[in-house]
Formats: C-alpha cells, structure tokens, sequence
C-alpha cells in the first residue's frame, strides 16, 4: 500500500529527485523500497507486459489503479521467489481498499492473464528466446509463451531500450560509444539494486573498529577494502552504529576516484565550487587530515545546509562554507587555489540505479543544456588559479557531450591548460556493484 501511494505521489507531483527525506516519510521496509524504485526502473518493460499479456492499453487504465498493477507485475517478473498467488492477492486486496470491488476485479483479471502467459519464472538467458524473456540479472530472466519483445540481433538498440526501460536515443548513443557488450553491462547496471556503501572517515576510525560495531549490533555486513563497508542489514543510515559519531559518510566508490586523483596533501588551499550536500567536500577534508584550507559554496544555497550538516557532523575543522554570491569576494581575498573541485550538475546518466528517476525525464536538449552551463562553470574555475594549478572536472554521467567534449573545448579555447589525467568509470552489476564517474584533471600552465 505504502508503495502505490509513494508512486501516486512521484507521478502526480512530477517529483524529478526521490531524496532521502521523502523516502523516509512514505516507507521504511526494505521491500516497500525496492517495489518503488524497481517499478520505476522498470516501467517501459513492465508497461509493454500489460499491453501485451492483459488485453488493455496501459492508458486506458483508471490512474487510481494503474500503479498497483505496475507493482504486482515487477514482482512477478523481477521477484521470482515472491509466490505468483500472493502477489495477485495483495494487489487485489489494495485495489479493494482504494477503487472497490469493481476495480479489485478488474486487477484481479489482468495480473492473472499476464500471470498464464508466464511459462517459467527464473530461468537462464538464452538468445534463442530473447523476444520472450525479460533479463532479471546479467545470467537469468522471466521467460514467456510468445513473442513480445524487439528482436535483439537486428534492432539492438530498440531491445536494450525496451527490455532495461531507457531513452532509446541513450541507448544508441552508448553502442556507438562503447559497443554493444559494454552497453548491455550498463545496461545491467543502470537497473541493478545498488549496494549501500559506508566510505570510512579515516581521521576518526578504521575498518577494522566500525566493523566491529557493525558486528555487536548484529548488523549483516562486508568489508570491501580498507575504506568501504558494503551493508547488508535493512536499516535506516541514521540508526546504524557510529552515524551521529562522524565515522563514517555514504558514498559510491565510483564517486570518490575524482578526489583521489587529485593527490592532496597538507596545507593545500582548495576550492569547491558545486559543493552540495558536500560528499566529496568532506572527502577533501578526510584526505589532507583535516589541516588544508577547503572553502566550499553551491549555487543552490538551500543545500549548502546540507553540507554544513554533513561538516558538523564529521566533526571537520578546515571547511569554510560561504554563498555562491560570495565568490568573487572569497576569491579576492584567499585566492589564488591551489586546486578547484568541480563537480558539475549533470544528467545523472552514469546513475541511473540511484536516480531511477532520471530516465524518465532526460532528454538530449536536457543534456546540451547542462553542457552549457558545465562549460561556464569550468570557465570560471579556470579564472581562479595561478599557474601549476589544478581543476578536478567531475560529473556522473556517461555522456560525452558532459565529458570529453566539455574538455577538448576548453582547452581549445585555454591554451594555457593542459589535461593531465581522465578516467571514466562504467557502472558495474559485478560484485562489488558501483555507479559510474568521470572526472579530468586540468593543470593551468
């Protein structure tokens, strides 16, 4: 019930992030979390499923119900070990509660005609039946009696886009890009359940301690390196051991590659330019000890409280936080830096597991309108060093448009800069599963 009116909400109100906060008051199961964002994930294949299997276009269906017959079939395709019967009582039952029996009826008829069209749950993938079988993992899929879906070998981009629900000019862009085995793994990536990994605030624990916590509150647990902690438990972030100590930040360990190359030391004066909620920010303080010079601002003044959160409750000493309308005057008075993090706003498109919404709202002028301003942003970073600095140009996306192209222009434009070091990240389903990054260093000559 919690999930359909999570989904009634996301879609009414045309919510373009699902934060924290609004996760928090409309569910606390781990189940009610992975009904939510694996429909939306899903929700082109899922849609094609009720066209096809159910006997009703998905846009005649009453608004009222329509999520609830969503949900019951990403179970039934994507949850194989939930009984079929269950799941179809359950949606009966909430459609009972919201619409009456009248409509209880009627989703009764549909998920019991899709379900007849399933001959086998969770089997291996084959190419043979590719049409009929909906991938569930890299090695396994739902598989149907019929055809339904585009043929993989002669439309393989209208497959990918239908079977893993993304924008099919995304997915064309990627096989150009990175080919067509490569693309299936981001693919498989970008739809993944994405692992929650704690990243070690080395100035106030280690691994070793934080896992012994982890261990005494009967926590389910795997340490991953000597600085990420992947958790198992289903359990809020704030509630587990050592949050409210500082001991810890969330973080993908694609995110934090960007802040390693840039090989901080002690003493650096550093500046973040897009810093909000201040993940990598603190990453800067964690890597220099704590005794650098960090000043740290975002254009988005009302998520810089979230940094000073993030600050306050990591107990960091070498951050100074200040208004983007501040900057000139910040600039004037501690500048030139040392270095400038930029991690520009972007598509999200090397995230997509996280950001499930994203897919349904991006778009090609989106992503050459952020170009633009990723450029301006890179422009007035360069503006603020003195030669031998350097500029970290970071984003989460997979798009070159974001990427190379952002910095082959401007160093077509900057001949006093010089490209020392990129690196793109793809997303992985592999474990350990990751998100994807890509990050530039740009030294001023």
């Amino acid at each position: 019930m919690l999930a359909v009116y999570a989904l009634d909400s996301f879609q009414k109100d045309n919510i373009e992030i699902i934060s924290d906060d609004f996760l928090q008051k409309t569910f606390e199961r781990q189940r009610t979390t992975d009904l939510i964002y694996g429909t939306i994930r899903n929700q082109t294949a899922i849609d094609l499923v009720i066209t096809s299997f159910a006997g009703c276009p998905v846009k005649r269906i009453q608004p009222k119900i329509i999520n609830i017959i969503r949900i019951a079939v990403y179970e039934l395709i994507y949850c194989p070990q939930t009984p079929a019967y269950s799941i179809v009582n359950e949606a009966v039952e909430i459609a009972k509660k919201i619409s009456g029996k009248k409509q209880a009826a009627f989703v009764n008829s549909c998920l019991r005609q899709i379900s007849s069209h399933i001959t086998d749950w969770h089997i291996p993938l084959t190419e043979k039946d590719s049409a009929k079988i909906l991938p569930q993992s890299s090695s396994t899929g739902c598989l149907f009696d019929s055809d339904f879906l585009p043929d993989s070998k002669s439309e393989p981009s209208k497959y990918l886009s239908t079977v893993f629900s993304l924008p099919q000019w995304m997915i064309s862009g990627w096989l150009e890009e990175f080919g067509q085995e490569k693309t299936k793994q981001i693919c498989l990536a970008s739809n993944r359940r994405p692992s929650v990994y704690l990243r070690i605030n080395t100035l106030k624990t280690s691994v070793k301690d934080l896992s012994d916590k982890l261990k005494n509150a009967k926590l389910d647990f795997q340490v991953i390196d000597d600085l990420f902690i992947l958790i198992k438990s289903p359990k809020q972030i704030t509630q587990l051991p050592g949050f409210a100590d500082g001991l810890f930040t969330i973080q993908d360990p694609a995110a934090v590659i960007a802040v390693q190359m840039l090989k901080l030391k002690q003493g650096d004066k550093i500046l973040d330019l897009c810093a909000a909620p201040g993940t990598k920010t603190v990453q800067l303080a964690e890597l220099t000890e704590d005794r650098s010079q960090i000043f740290a601002t975002d254009i988005d003044n009302e998520r810089l409280a979230l940094l000073e959160q993030n600050i306050k409750r990591l107990q960091l000493k070498s951050i100074t936080v200040f208004k983007y309308d501040q900057l000139q005057k910040i600039a004037d008075t501690f500048g030139p830096f040392d270095y400038c993090l930029l991690d520009v706003p972007c598509s999200n498109t090397a995230v997509l597991a996280r950001r499930a919404e994203v897919r349904m709202r991006i778009t090609e002028k989106a992503i050459d309108s952020l170009a633009e301003k990723q450029f301006e942003l890179l422009q007035k970073a360069g503006s603020l060093l003195k030669p031998g600095d350097k500029i970290c140009y970071s984003t989460c996306s997979l798009q070159p448009q974001e990427n190379t192209l952002i910095i082959k222009n401007f160093l077509e434009i900057n001949r006093n800069f010089v490209l020392e070091q990129e690196k793109l990240t793809l997303p992985s389903a592999d474990f350990p599963d990751h998100d994807g990054s890509y990050a530039a260093i740009l030294m001023k000559r």
